[in-house]
């Protein structure tokens, strides 16, 4: 497979090694970009890929939530002076708003969303987006939504970076079932969705992590141990070791609370329990981040990869 520029900067991005021994990386992997990856982690060129913590386009996240019922929605812009533009964000807040009403049973939560109706214009989320996209001159879409509910407890909601109420660049919703005090676990569910927004975990527990990723970073954390050269019972152990960390690295429930660091998100939540009155479980969360995934181009930086390889 050809190694192009944009290759090598890509694996760049998202690992931020350098531009030779990212060419060497897709090189040695015959362009297989998470193949490349984990190659320049083995060899401690690299960490672990942080795509969750970049943002590349612009927008806002909308957040509603109510009782056991909470909505986030992502709408996207090409600039943030538009996203701080009233009508702008009267728009995410009723689609948000819409957004926590809907039955998305059979179909993806976006794809339900798109094609709700907005109250104010009588049009689906779809059409009105059009609308605006018309009046304002600049494209906007509705990418990503999630809806949470709970049958008894709360979904908790926090918005960071807010640009008015209930909307700003990362939105995150929290479930929590309890039969306990509602007011107090509403404060234990902010809390927790302050620490998913800050840690951003990949999932609520050790179970729940893709088994891809798991058996992915464990080959990793493998062939690092091996550069080591210790014997392979000495390298299992240190496998075991190193993946707990991993888990407690990624994991909501094992993450060390922000909070309170002396404890686990897992302890903490134990610990409230006696203050809300009765046992609490955190049953599902969401964060969605503006522009998560999404790359804008930067011509300058492929110019200077380009020069590099001599293309």
């Amino acid at each position: 497979m050809a190694i192009t520029a944009a290759l090598v900067k890509e694996l760049r991005d998202k690992t931020g090694a350098g531009m030779m021994d990212s060419k060497k990386a897709l090189t040695e992997n015959n362009g297989d970009m998470e193949a490349a990856v984990d190659w320049l982690r083995s060899k401690g060129i690299a960490k672990a890929d942080k795509k969750a913590g970049r943002t590349a386009a612009e927008g806002l996240v909308g957040v509603s939530a109510a009782g056991g019922v909470g909505a986030a929605v992502e709408v996207n812009s090409e600039t943030d002076f538009v996203a701080r533009n009233a009508e702008f964000q009267q728009m995410v807040g009723e689609i948000a708003a819409a957004t926590k009403d809907i039955d998305a049973s059979g179909q993806d939560v976006i794809d339900a969303v798109r094609a709700t109706t907005v109250p104010s214009s009588g049009k689906t989320v779809e059409e009105h987006i059009k609308d605006k996209v018309a009046t304002v001159g600049e494209n906007m879409n509705a990418r990503r939504a999630a809806r949470l509910s709970v049958g008894n407890g709360v979904v908790a909601s926090y918005v960071h970076n807010a640009a008015a109420p209930g909307m700003g660049k990362i939105g995150v919703l929290v479930a929590m079932e309890s039969s306990g005090d509602a007011a107090k676990l509403e404060d234990l569910g902010r809390k927790v969705a302050m620490h998913i927004a800050a840690t951003s975990p990949a999932s609520l527990d050790v179970d729940d992590l893709d088994p891809v990723l798991v058996e992915r970073e464990k080959n990793v954390l493998t062939e690092q141990a091996r550069e080591s050269g210790k014997p392979e019972a000495v390298i299992e152990k240190m496998i075991v070791g190193r993946m707990n960390k991993f888990y407690q690295e990624v994991c909501l429930m094992k993450q060390d609370f922000v909070m309170n660091p002396d404890l686990s998100v897992e302890k903490a939540v134990k610990e409230a329990e006696g203050d809300i009155g009765a046992p609490v479980k955190i049953t599902a969360f969401t964060r969605l981040a503006v522009g998560e995934g999404i790359e804008k181009e930067e011509e300058d930086f492929a110019a200077e990869v380009a020069k590099t390889m001599g293309g």
